[in-house]
């Protein structure tokens, strides 16, 4: 076998050597799979590249979608000098390096197409650092990120780029992937046609884990083709991309309170699932059940709080896996509550209505007077005991004397504050009749 580090190494050998993503990178554009909506002619890519001129972007999308890819390609399209740097292993002196050589680049007539990988990982300052070579056109910045920009980049640099978004690649794009695969091999997968399904859907959108897949099945000796079981025992299925304290943690988080709060207890816990299986801390879920259930219940099943904070006491008592079935218990019986958001409707009214109103005295007649002089100036005189009226209703007024009686709290004709409701307007009624 030929020495594939010695000088006289032919291209071809080391490009049979190279991992199988690498051996089916595109060539062309238009051999970009998945990304379609940008590198066809109606595509923002499609359009700067037959207008023969770049933009500053930010490809933002999920790992194995084409970022990298697409970053050569359009520098090959339109002529520039490619140049690519990570912000995992990049610093400042890095980065004066490569602005100086594509400086010096651009004084000889030739730009250059700078592609800078994980671009958020750069701090505020060093992004910061890209703006004057931007704006002179020193080089034309291509970042990627798997993180959402509009949290990650800094707005002068947002200002300066376009971003464009990837897409998880879908079955049909993992399915080319396959097909080039067996193409540049020359031998089908070993797979039954329901494990080949099985592989696709454990990539989760990520091409280069499908290729890296594939690329295991090609090297290994199999008497047969595999069935889904015997696949999923040989191969390891990818870890879904979360990160705890980043826009997947807030995106399935928020995808679970509008389940909840929809009335969708599959796809809450679906969501619930996917935070859960990824890795999330389950007290964190259960805090924001709690939440869910004083904010978009209230009073409308006063249970749902009840259920929620037992399933938090049943957590801490039972621990993982075991007590995660209490959070599913208090996940279901919240999607499946009656609705209601007027205690959180009244409580932010109320605390707009403080802080306007926050010196009023309330009237002296609900007023305690411990003291002699309180009473000499009329705390507590009047006051109507409830307990002693009919109804146990007075009907008095609790206001302060400069201001108006508001309505905060309106219950919702749903579950228990259909009752709250019919009582309400009792009251209401009755202290009409008696302040005639």
């Amino acid at each position: 076998m030929a020495d594939l580090f010695a000088p006289e190494a032919s291209e071809a050998q080391l490009h049979e050597a190279a991992p199988l993503a690498d051996r089916l990178r595109p060539r062309a554009l238009e051999d970009v799979v998945g990304q379609e909506h940008l590198t066809g002619p109606e595509g923002a890519i499609g359009r700067m590249v037959a207008a023969g001129k770049l933009a500053s972007m930010i490809l933002w999308g999920p790992p194995g979608t084409g970022k990298t890819t697409i970053a050569r390609l359009l520098a090959d399209a339109v002529g520039l000098r490619f140049a690519a740097i990570s912000a995992v292993f990049s610093g400042v002196a890095d980065l004066k390096k490569i602005f100086a050589e594509a400086r010096a680049f651009a004084q000889a007539g030739q730009r250059t197409l700078l592609f800078v990988d994980e671009i958020h990982r750069f701090n505020r300052a060093q992004q910061d650092g890209f703006l004057p070579y931007v704006e002179d056109g020193t080089v034309t910045l291509v970042g990627a990120t798997t993180e959402n920009p509009s949290f990650e980049l800094n707005a002068a640099l947002l200002s300066r780029a376009q971003v464009l978004i990837l897409h998880r690649l879908d079955s049909r794009a993992l399915e080319t992937l396959l097909e080039r695969a067996e193409e540049i091999e020359g031998r089908p997968l070993p797979l039954t046609e329901d494990a080949r399904d099985a592989l696709i859907a454990s990539a989760d959108g990520d091409g280069r884990f499908l290729l890296n897949q594939a690329e295991t099945l090609f090297s290994v000796a199999l008497p047969q083709p595999l069935d889904p079981a015997a696949l999923s025992a040989l191969l390891h299925r990818r870890v879904a991309v979360y990160d705890k304290d980043r826009e997947g943690h807030y995106n399935l988080i928020s995808a679970l309170h509008k389940a909840l709060r929809g009335s969708d207890p599959q796809a809450a816990l679906y969501y619930l699932a996917r935070m859960l299986v990824a890795g999330e801390q389950p007290l964190y879920v259960i805090r924001r059940i709690v939440r869910f259930a004083s904010e978009d219940i209230g009073l409308a099943d006063p249970q749902a709080l009840i259920q929620c904070l037992a399933a938090k006491e049943t957590y801490d008592f039972l621990g993982s896996p075991e007590g995660e079935l209490a959070i599913v218990q208090a996940c279901l019986y919240c999607a499946t509550a009656p609705k209601s958001n007027a205690a959180y409707a009244a409580q932010k009214a109320a605390w707009s209505s403080a802080r306007e109103t926050g010196s009023l005295m309330p009237p002296k007649n609900i007023l305690n007077a411990p003291t002699r002089l309180m009473k000499e100036i009329g705390y507590g005189k009047g006051y109507a005991y409830d307990h002693d009226a009919d109804e146990a209703f007075s009907g008095d007024d609790y206001w302060p004397e400069e201001m108006t009686a508001q309505t905060y709290y309106a219950p919702s004709p749903r579950g228990f504050e259909a009752k709250i409701q019919e009582r309400i307007a009792h009251w209401e009624k009755l202290r009409a009749e008696r302040r005639k």
